[in-house]
């Protein structure tokens, strides 16, 4: 079954993670949601002058939605029937597009990756062309788009308490992983019944490492179809691209997420191919990558990427 989720009051969160947050739409395994999402906090709104187009429902979300801890706008949650604590969430992004003809860049005092070089304000608003797939920055440079949603996954525990949107975790949230496009599937762990899922921090462009802070930030629309995994058990997110596997890591501590992305990357192998623990430690060496998926976030990001055609079978 489709269903349609629209970034209007009481479908948006602001700022916050919450496994006690009262589902938004109920949807079975095996169906498609089609979510609209928000994008910006009301300070990072253009000025009118610029002729931009107003994303619909946004003005109305800013009045009456209470403002958490974190910048974040996410669309949900949505109850899962018949997931359970401990199974996992297959999460295939079928479809993404752009709601709004702008996007947005901030550089912020004391923030992003080189804050003793930059330690002044500055927000930009660029110019998306949805024809042609292109922004235009404010230097004349044209860039071809890569969207993605940068905060998405699943509810964390109740018991955990309200968290920020801005710190990556186990559940997903702000992974700012460019890997995961259309096309792409993820697997979340999941901590409470129904899963709980929300999406939202639409990117649409980003290089690995989001380094002055944020990428192009923008309003989108996504479709994705949901999959309840009783066969699987995660404890961090993972993904699939068409030609590779991804697994991450999350932590203040960047060798400590390479460690987490890796050692999951070695999990993975054994399962798939049965390979010993040291035997897929030589394996990663020689034909993983570890990226930086992003500096900013409080929690760093790696992930680890190997090609399907790297991955031994059983």
């Amino acid at each position: 079954m489709d269903h349609y989720l629209t970034s209007t009051p009481g479908n948006v969160h602001w700022g916050l993670w919450d496994g006690s947050l009262k589902p938004v739409l109920r949807i079975a395994s095996g169906d498609r949601v089609t979510i609209e999402t928000l994008s910006g906090e009301p300070e990072d709104m253009p000025d009118p002058a610029l002729g931009f187009s107003e994303v619909p429902g946004q003005k109305e979300v800013f009045a009456s939605t209470l403002r958490g801890p974190g910048p974040h706008f996410l669309t949900g949650p949505i109850y899962v029937e018949g997931c359970e604590p401990g199974d996992v969430l297959e999460v295939r992004v079928v479809d993404i597009a752009l709601r709004a003809d702008w996007g947005w860049n901030i550089q912020m005092p004391f923030l992003g990756t080189l804050p003793e070089d930059f330690p002044e304000k500055r927000r930009i608003h660029i110019a998306l062309d949805r024809a042609r797939n292109i922004a235009t920055m404010p230097w004349g440079q044209e860039l071809a788009l890569a969207p993605f949603f940068g905060n998405f996954g699943v509810a964390p525990a109740a018991s955990w308490g309200r968290l920020s949107s801005k710190e990556p975790r186990q559940f997903g949230g702000n992974m700012d992983n460019k890997e995961l496009g259309a096309g792409t599937t993820t697997y979340f762990p999941v901590f409470e019944r129904g899963a709980l899922f929300s999406a939202g921090d639409g990117h649409g462009l980003q290089g690995d490492g989001e380094v002055c802070l944020t990428a192009i930030e923008t309003a989108l629309t996504g479709t994705f179809e949901f999959h309840v995994r009783k066969d699987m058990k995660l404890t961090a997110p993972r993904a699939e691209t068409a030609d590779a596997w991804i697994t991450m890591g999350f932590d203040e501590d960047l060798d400590d997420a390479a460690k987490q992305a890796l050692r999951d990357m070695i999990a993975l192998i054994r399962e798939f191919s049965g390979l010993s623990a040291q035997d897929a430690y030589t394996l990663c060496s020689l034909a993983a990558d570890l990226r930086v998926t992003q500096l900013v976030d409080g929690n760093k990001g790696i992930h680890c990427v190997l090609a399907k055609t790297s991955l031994p079978k059983r």
